[in-house]
């Protein structure tokens, strides 16, 4: 479609895991998985470390540790934000099916943010992370990539650039909100009706996580 929004359909090229069912009740409880067929011995060996008593299912303080052994050091926050994204509800808690999706995603962006880093300095500015998620399939207006960059440049020291930990927060505020817009926008014409109960179930997990 023309103009802002979605550029393409998510996961074009291999870049962008499709979400793995509709969002549901945030306060559902977390059905049982198991890993998929094919899974990378190191992911189960991950999900195993994290989920130290066995239970199958790996807390919020759990995944942030582990990942953190996997260089992929991010806030709490961001954590919740990974387990909503990826479970669809506001458990906090995750199990190994949505661990391997949340891993996978993970490594996407992580090669994602290190290609749009150009210069090698462990940020990325607006115009790259523009770039970025355009070659995500998010086409994203320039004023709403400039309020990305002011709330998430944690130092504020005028470099205006972001750190690996909030492009990941970024990127999950971006997918899911325009995955939930889609839910409404089934014509792609960009524009989307939502009910007042609705809206605030689409905004408030991103808040509160």
């Amino acid at each position: 479609m023309a103009g802002y929004g979605y550029g393409g359909p998510y996961g074009a090229g291999g870049r962008y895991p499709p979400p793995a069912q509709p969002y549901g009740n945030p306060y559902a409880v977390l059905a049982p998985s198991s890993f998929p067929p094919g899974t990378d011995p190191n992911v189960v060996a991950c999900f195993q470390m994290a989920d130290q008593d066995g239970s199958g299912l790996v807390d919020d303080r759990e995944l942030q540790r582990v990942l953190s052994s996997y260089n992929q050091s991010v806030s709490l926050r961001t954590v919740r934000l990974l387990m909503g994204l990826f479970t669809f509800t506001n458990t906090r808690k995750i199990g190994p099916r949505e661990f391997t999706g949340l891993f996978h995603c993970l490594q996407i962006w992580r090669g994602t943010f290190e290609r749009f880093d150009r210069d090698r300095s462990g940020k990325i500015d607006g115009p790259e992370l523009r770039d970025a998620l355009l070659s995500m399939g998010f086409v994203v207006p320039p004023v709403v990539v400039d309020m990305l960059v002011t709330k998430y440049d944690k130092y504020g020291d005028g470099s205006r650039a972001i750190e690996y930990d909030n492009f990941i927060e970024c990127c999950l505020i971006v997918k899911g909100l325009t995955e939930k817009f889609k839910e409404r926008d089934t014509m792609l014409s960009g524009s989307a009706t939502f009910t007042y109960e609705s809206f605030m179930l689409t905004v408030l997990p991103f808040l509160i996580a």
